[in-house]
């Protein structure tokens, strides 16, 4: 008797050991796999099509059936008012989403609304690259973490270190004079 249920309990632990490798394998190894839309669906992430690219952290996405305006968490691009760094933000996004044939993942944080009635998000590529992280990562944007919107905020703060660090973007030697929060409290929208 001691023996079967000493067997059973092995035979558990064994299934759930092998479980979790499975589970591990199907998200870090195969993620441009078939499984892919599964694994974004066991996380809450929703697919979207890009209809405008609205500046360097703003796009409007069409999620199921409906237009809705939306705000890259967890970054700040430039102002298109901030020449020449906010044009070549828009142009910046606009190329990873052109690449993407305008198709992303959406994955949302605690506070999904923004007081401009914008919806809060991160964007992911099909072949899981991180959007949001990107634009930090390429010299296109600075960290901005509003709380608590910050799931990915140790990814963002090294990615904005990168891009200070090998001197790219707004980073560069003619790089962004002013941060985009500064630059939003001198020139207020009408």
């Amino acid at each position: 008797m001691h023996r079967t249920k000493y067997a059973i309990r092995r035979l558990s632990i064994i299934t759930i050991r092998v479980s979790v490798l499975i589970a591990l394998a199907v998200v870090f190894i195969l993620p441009s796999s078939p499984y892919l839309k599964q694994i974004h669906a066991e996380f809450a992430l929703q697919e979207a099509r890009v209809i405008a690219v609205n500046d360097g952290d703003t796009v409007t996405l069409l999620i199921n059936g409906k237009k809705q305006r939306t705000r890259l968490i967890g970054i700040d691009a430039p102002e298109l008012g901030q020449r020449p760094w906010g044009e070549r933000a828009k142009e910046q996004l606009a190329g990873i989403l052109r690449q993407n044939r305008w198709m992303v993942y959406v994955e949302t944080d605690s506070v999904r609304i923004d007081k401009y009635d914008r919806l809060l998000v991160y964007l992911w590529t099909k072949e899981n690259e991180f959007i949001n992280e990107r634009m930090l990562n390429d010299g296109y944007a600075v960290l901005f973490t509003i709380q608590p919107n910050s799931r990915h905020l140790d990814r963002f703060k090294k990615a904005q270190r990168n891009a200070r660090e090998k001197k790219i973007g707004i980073w560069g030697p003619e790089g962004l004079q002013e941060r985009p929060f500064d630059y939003r409290k001198a020139h207020p929208r009408n």
